[in-house]
């Protein structure tokens, strides 16, 4: 990506290097990782690893982490995180205007190393980026990105722009009522159902991120070669059936609380290619039936 030159968000709290916190976070990008080691560990039912916390429903943890690692060593993953969340406030800040949407008012992003307290609970290394809406913050262990690259091989500072931006996604879904009215349902929902609506949230943040992207293309000409083919590696890379298949060599689909693969990598994509808030409507469609 260019970032050259761009500013950083100072809407930051920098926690690198403080403990503090050892539940799971929730409502993030990297939960089905860790669904897919709790199954090839036998940790038991699929199910007990949604729960409801707070305003959120969706547990999310990264399995392959939990090093504390030396902030010396993230601080230019630090810097790169803060342009990306000013790059987010640019550009949802225009398109909450465009749209009639109100007032844009961006999350708070925490960087923490190997556990951190949030609105939410605790959490540790091991749990991915998660955002809280009880705090409206983006919570994020910097080794995070480490992980994808070395235990999925999804690199690229793209495919990490995607990973904020998809977290930055569920708080605009926490601003439109989205998020609430879904959680509200899925509480009501067996667990099969319930999962069914949380698939449909991840697939919308997935379009959100894409969005985000567009714009701040044609605001700041950020994307270069090979950056869109990073995000939609990850995209792939982060299905639930792909790591349930990586895990234990098989998917157990009433347990997909993310989506699969190929609707990720389409729903990243359609917000890539047409940076249009009115054609993300992922709860219209049967589920399943998410290609079109």
């Amino acid at each position: 990506m260019r970032l050259d030159g761009r500013r950083e968000s100072s809407n930051v709290d920098d926690r690198r290097g403080m403990g503090g916190g050892m539940k799971a976070g929730i409502g993030g990008i990297g939960g089905i990782i860790l669904i897919a080691l709790f199954t090839l560990l036998g940790g038991g039912n699929l199910g007990d690893v949604i729960q409801n916390v707070g305003t959120q429903v969706v547990q999310e943890q990264m399995a392959g982490g939990g090093a504390t690692v030396d902030t010396s060593d993230t601080d230019e993953l630090a810097h790169f995180s803060k342009q990306i969340l000013a790059g987010t406030e640019d550009v949802w800040t225009k398109l909450f205007q465009e749209y009639g949407l109100g007032t844009y008012e961006a999350p708070g992003l925490v960087l923490f190393s190997g556990s951190v307290q949030s609105g939410c609970g605790g959490a540790t290394a091991q749990t991915g980026p998660f955002y809280c809406s009880a705090d409206q913050k983006v919570y994020i262990d910097l080794s995070f990105f480490q992980n994808m690259r070395k235990t999925l091989g999804a690199d690229g500072d793209f495919a990490y722009a995607y990973v904020i931006a998809h977290e930055v996604g569920h708080h605009v879904q926490y601003l439109l009522g989205t998020l609430s009215d879904a959680h509200n349902k899925m509480a009501q929902l067996s667990q099969t159902k319930a999962n069914e609506i949380s698939v449909r949230l991840e697939l919308q943040a997935d379009f959100y991120a894409g969005v985000w992207a567009y714009h701040d293309n044609k605001m700041f000409n950020s994307i270069e070669d090979g950056d869109i083919d990073e995000a939609l590696n990850a995209a792939m890379k982060i299905g639930d059936d792909y790591l349930q298949k990586k895990a234990q060599g098989y998917e157990v689909p009433e347990s997909f609380n993310h989506g699969r693969s190929e609707w990720r990598h389409h729903w990243l994509k359609k917000g890539l290619t047409t940076g249009d808030l009115r054609k993300g409507d992922s709860f219209s469609p049967a589920y399943g039936d998410f290609m079109k």
